[in-house]
C-alpha cells in the first residue's frame, strides 16, 4: 500500500521509551512510536500516522498481548487510545513512570550532549498517588458548549466530567459542569491558599460567562488576547519560600503545589550563594528565584532579574518591591543581555521555556564568567542541547537532579549545575 490508513493494525514488541510519552517498537525495519504501551510488552497497535515513505509511524496500543509487570489499570476513565491526550502514563505504576522519565533524560544527554550519566527522578513531597496536583488546567470547549480536553495530536474535544490530575481547588470551580456558549477555552486556576480564577477565551463577541461562585475571579480575553477583568482583581496569591507571590492572569507559576519549594531548594543547593555576590535570574517570571537569592546574597550583593513577559515583570516588581538590591529588566533575555553588558554575574539561574535558552543566551552567560550556573529545564532535549552549547563555551555539567513535577504525563523537570572547566 502507498499510504498507511488509520485503523491498520500491526503486532509489535516494545523495546524502549521515547521522549514525548511514547514507547519504541519496530515493524519491518521501521520505527514505530506507540502510545499506551510499555517497554517489554507485545501489543497489537493501530497505526494513527505514517505512510510507506515515512521514516517512522505513530500508533496506539489497542490490545496488550504480553503485559509488563509495571502496567496498572488507569485511574482515569478518559485515559486510553482515542481518548484524552492530557496524560501519557496513566497505565503505568507511579515508580515505574519515574524510571521511564529517567531513561528519557539519560538518552537525551547521551544523544545530544555526548554525556553518560545515571539519572534518578525524585518524587515531590506531598505527592502520594500522582493525582489531584494540577493547579492550572486549560479546558477546551466543544461544539456542545461543554468543557473537555483534546484528543492526542488532535483538535477534537473529549468531554469530561472530572480531570483526575486537577487539584481539588480547580475542580471546585466547576468548569466541567457548566455550559460555556460562545467560548473557545477556559483556564481554571486555583492557588494552594484557596483563591480561584477563570480566564475565558471567547470564540465570538459579547460572550457572557456562566454564573460562578462569588469568590471566583473572572478575566475575559479580547480578540488580541489582552485581558479584561470582569470580576475580582485578575490575580491569585501563591506562597513559597517564606514569601507571598502575586501571579496575574495566566502568568507562569509551577502547576504542582510542591514544585516551587522543591525547585528553590535545589537551586540554592546547587549554587550555594555567598553574601555579596552578583546574581542573574534569567526568565525570572514573577520573581521566585530572584527573591530567594536576594535574601541569600544580602544587601551587599545584587540580583538582576530578566523577563520577557510584561505582565510577569509587573508582578515581579510588586513581589520584590521590598528588596532594593533587586532590579527587574523587561525584554527578551538575549536582547537584554546583549545591550546591558554591565549586568555582571557571579552566579546565574535560568528557567527558560520549553525550547530552551539557545546559543545567544548561552554565549552571553558564558561571556560574564559566572562561577556556577543553575539551569532549570522542563524539556530534557532542550536542556541537553544547551549543555552541549555550554560545553563549547567552557562550562561542564557537574550535577543534575530530576523531579516528577508532572505525574501521569511524560514531562519531567531537571535542575542542572554547570561550572567552568578546570
Amino acid at each position: 500500500m502507498s499510504r498507511v490508513s488509520a485503523g491498520v493494525e500491526i503486532v509489535v514488541d516494545v523495546v524502549g521509551v521515547a521522549h514525548g510519552g511514547s514507547v519504541v517498537a519496530r515493524h519491518e525495519g521501521r520505527v514505530v512510536f506507540v502510545r499506551h504501551a510499555l517497554p517489554g510488552e507485545r501489543v497489537r497497535a493501530r497505526v494513527t500516522a505514517g505512510d510507506a515513505e515515512a521514516r517512522y509511524w505513530r500508533a496506539d496500543a489497542v490490545e496488550i498481548l504480553s503485559p509488563s509487570p509495571d502496567r496498572v489499570r488507569p485511574p482515569c476513565p478518559y485515559a486510553g487510545p482515542g481518548r484524552c491526550g492530557g496524560c501519557d502514563w496513566q497505565h503505568v505504576d507511579l515508580p515505574a513512570q519515574r524510571k521511564l522519565k529517567a531513561k528519557v533524560v539519560e538518552e537525551q544527554l547521551r544523544r545530544l550532549a555526548g554525556l553518560t550519566r545515571e539519572v534518578h527522578v525524585e518524587a515531590v513531597p506531598g505527592d502520594e498517588d500522582g493525582l489531584g496536583w494540577r493547579t492550572r488546567v486549560t479546558y477546551a470547549i466543544g461544539d456542545d458548549d461543554h468543557a473537555g480536553l483534546r484528543r492526542h495530536r488532535s483538535h477534537d474535544v473529549i468531554p469530561i466530567d472530572r480531570c483526575a490530575i486537577a487539584h481539588p481547588v480547580v475542580r471546585s470551580i466547576g468548569v466541567e459542569s457548566r455550559s460555556w456558549p460562545g467560548v473557545t477555552s477556559v483556564e481554571a486556576v486555583g492557588s494552594v491558599s484557596g483563591e480561584r480564577q477563570v480566564i475565558v477565551e471567547p470564540g465570538q463577541r459579547d460572550v457572557e460567562p456562566p454564573d460562578l461562585d462569588d469568590d471566583v475571579s473572572v478575566t475575559m480575553l479580547d480578540e488580541r488576547g489582552r485581558p479584561r477583568i470582569i470580576r475580582g482583581d485578575g490575580a491569585v496569591t501563591e506562597t513559597a519560600a517564606g514569601r507571598r507571590w502575586r501571579v496575574t492572569g495566566g502568568g507562569f507559576w509551577q502547576v504542582h503545589p510542591g514544585a516551587a519549594e522543591t525547585l528553590v531548594e535545589a537551586v540554592i543547593e546547587s549554587l550555594r550563594p555567598r553574601p555579596g555576590e552578583r546574581v542573574l535570574d534569567l526568565y525570572s517570571g514573577v520573581g521566585l528565584f530572584a527573591g530567594v537569592l536576594a535574601d541569600a546574597v544580602g544587601d551587599g550583593g545584587s540580583v538582576a532579574a530578566v523577563e520577557g513577559d510584561r505582565v510577569a515583570v509587573t508582578d515581579a516588581r510588586h513581589n520584590l518591591s521590598d528588596l532594593p538590591h533587586v532590579s527587574v529588566h523587561a525584554g527578551p533575555v538575549d536582547r537584554v543581555l546583549g545591550r546591558k553588558s554591565d549586568l555582571a554575574a557571579d552566579i546565574v539561574v535560568l528557567d527558560p521555556p520549553r525550547a530552551g535558552a539557545k546559543l545567544p543566551v548561552v554565549a552571553e552567560i558564558a561571556r560574564r564568567g559566572p562561577r556556577a550556573i543553575s539551569y532549570v529545564a522542563c524539556d530534557p532535549a532542550a536542556l541537553a542541547r544547551d549543555i552541549s552549547t555550554f560545553a563549547a563555551h567552557g562550562y561542564e555539567l557537574t550535577g543534575l537532579r530530576a523531579f516528577d513535577l508532572f505525574p501521569m504525563t511524560h514531562h519531567v523537570e531537571c535542575v542542572a549545575i554547570l561550572k567552568p572547566v578546570p
